[in-house]
């Protein structure tokens, strides 16, 4: 997924640049709206997701003017004005979604893989394979993923890891071959990504959930027993 971040304030742009690239998504952030709008004349885009509240050009007028060019890529608005005012005008000059900061990290995700749906540019990747554990099981063609015969709902980095475990099926991973795999060298190792979204995911897995184990001082492996 290609998503571009419209944020001016550095330090909400760094945490969700962080949150979104962990995902696998590709995120191009423009600290203003109208170096947004140059982007997107070069760029196509799945999702935007933008501030409105910016220097020199608002992020209303942004919406505003894609709109009139018909384009019609799929906007999050991600803002503190949380009048109810401000949430219906953000609706109708043109935006798809709006959230209200502060806000929760995992629904910003799910708003934006929905968004995502919409986009005609967004297409998941296909195989032909079927991926067994036990009674988990990960159809790598229709990216359908059930444990004890439930459809579960996972993220991107998640199907990864779940992916890197159905491969070899009782072997232990360590963290830092999780990460690499995952996330890629660039990720700091100290980082405690990975226990999280094990964690995740094993919450996730309900009454297969147990099978994913804990080595002490090695790593993760799931078991298909």
């Amino acid at each position: 997924m290609n998503v571009l971040l419209v944020e001016d304030e550095a330090r909400v742009a760094d945490f969700i640049l962080r949150g979104l690239r962990a995902e696998g998504w590709t995120v191009t952030h423009a600290p203003d709206a109208a170096s947004a709008l140059e982007l997107k004349l070069r760029e196509d885009f799945d999702v935007i997701v933008l501030d409105l509240m910016m220097p020199g050009l608002p992020g209303q007028d942004f919406c505003r003017k894609l709109r009139a060019r018909r384009d019609y890529t799929p906007i999050l608005i991600l803002s503190a004005l949380d009048a109810l005012d401000e949430r219906v005008e953000g609706l109708r000059i043109g935006a798809d979604d709006y959230m209200v900061k502060p806000f929760e990290f995992e629904e910003l995700i799910a708003r934006v893989e929905a968004l995502a749906r919409r986009s005609s540019h967004f297409v998941e990747p296909v195989s032909e394979t079927i991926l067994h554990a036990g009674a988990i099981a990960f159809d790598l063609d229709t990216l359908e993923v059930t444990a004890g015969g439930q459809l579960l709902e996972l993220t991107a980095k998640e199907r990864e890891i779940l992916k890197l475990f159905l491969s070899k099926p009782g072997r232990v991973f360590s963290r830092e071959r999780i990460l690499n795999s995952v996330w890629g060298a660039s990720e700091d190792p100290l980082t405690n990504i990975v226990d999280v979204y094990v964690g995740r995911l094993r919450r996730k897995l309900g009454s297969q959930g147990h099978k994913l184990q804990t080595v002490r001082g090695a790593g993760y492996r799931l078991t298909s027993e």
